[in-house]
């Protein structure tokens, strides 16, 4: 019998809200034989097409494209390994998504994450992502410009394939005192009323 699970995460930085949620995804179970050996080793993820992939369906919806962010996949890359580790399709195996957008060093006013097992593409995980509304709430965040996706797999494991996906909008940028605004890559100075600087 196929058990179906799927989760997510998204996380507003500024409203401080976590949200989360289960649909349909395929959990692989049964014995290994030489055929799911030969599936999963050829199940991959090309970063480059899930950027074009969700761009364009954001495109469908009148949204802009989202590109790929190292640090963004840094974290995929984390929680996928984590959740294959554990056995486990979890938001909270690599720690809870607060903890770890903290420790990723994010500085955004918004991200969310999308997790699945058992999908043996990047085009299977995509349709079960838009087909759960938390899921496609998270991939049609209109305020998303950045994202990452990353794959972890073990044939010994429920689902086999365990994905991760995280998108973000741009770091927030905050006010540090007269005339200086504080970037992710540091201080910026600003002019106000007057002369500007030479």
């Amino acid at each position: 019998m196929l058990k179906n699970r799927i989760g997510f995460r998204a996380f507003g930085l500024c409203a401080a809200l976590f949200l989360a949620g289960c649909a349909g995804e395929p959990r692989r179970t049964g014995p290994i034989d030489q055929k799911t050996l030969q599936s999963l080793a050829n199940v991959r993820v090309d970063p480059a097409d899930a950027a074009k992939m969700l761009s364009a369906y954001r495109a469908q919806k009148g949204l802009g494209p989202v590109r790929l962010d190292p640090k963004l996949t840094a974290m995929a890359q984390r929680q996928a390994d984590a959740m294959v580790a554990a056995n486990s399709l979890s938001h909270d195996v690599g720690g809870n998504f607060f903890s770890r957008v903290n420790a990723a060093g994010l500085d955004t006013v918004r991200a969310a994450e999308n997790l699945g097992g058992g999908y043996y593409s990047t085009e299977e995980a995509f349709a079960g992502w838009r087909a759960s509304s938390g899921h496609n709430a998270n991939l049609l965040m209109p305020e998303a410009t950045r994202f990452g996706i990353a794959l972890a797999k073990d044939p010994r494991s429920s689902y086999r394939a365990y994905w991760a996906m995280v998108v973000a909008a741009e770091p927030e940028q905050r006010r540090e005192g007269p005339g200086v605004l504080m970037s992710p890559l540091g201080p910026v100075a600003v002019s106000g009323p007057g002369p500007a600087p030479r």
